[in-house]
């Protein structure tokens, strides 16, 4: 997959949160996709960026600009050292949270998403990537 354009946004509050979601607004928006898909993907980093800040602390989001020689996308990859994940199936749940949140992050991401994996391990961190494809 050939990559086209770049960007790391490194996050330790809730600022870099804002900026990793205007990041991603506008390469969406720069590569074509409708306001519906520049809301999901925003939605989705927003999701992946908080859960860094929350649980690892400080962590980065990649974003890229993609092209699979048929069609292009984007591509996030969420990335922590932190304490990772025990338990990934049952992170997926609907529901499920460990902050009191509404438990909708990771599985709301993967349905907001076209493209989901996640790989994580107690005490090594989480790395979680997401592709949108353009349509």
């Amino acid at each position: 997959m050939e990559s086209m354009q770049e960007i790391n946004v490194h996050l330790e509050n809730e600022f870099d949160i804002v900026s990793a979601r205007q990041a991603v607004r506008n390469l969406s928006k720069s590569m074509g996709f409708g306001l519906v898909d520049q809301t999901r993907i925003t939605t989705a980093i927003s999701e992946l960026a908080r859960n860094i800040v929350l649980y690892a602390g400080e962590g980065s989001i990649y974003l890229r600009a993609i092209n699979n020689g048929l069609r292009k996308g984007i591509e996030i990859l969420a990335s922590d050292n932190g304490p990772g994940i025990v338990d990934i199936n049952l992170a997926m749940q609907d529901g499920y949270t460990t902050s009191r949140g509404m438990g909708t992050g990771l599985p709301g991401t993967k349905r907001l998403m076209d493209e989901f994996s996640i790989q994580s391990s107690p005490g090594e961190g989480t790395q979680v990537v997401v592709r949108k494809w353009l349509r």
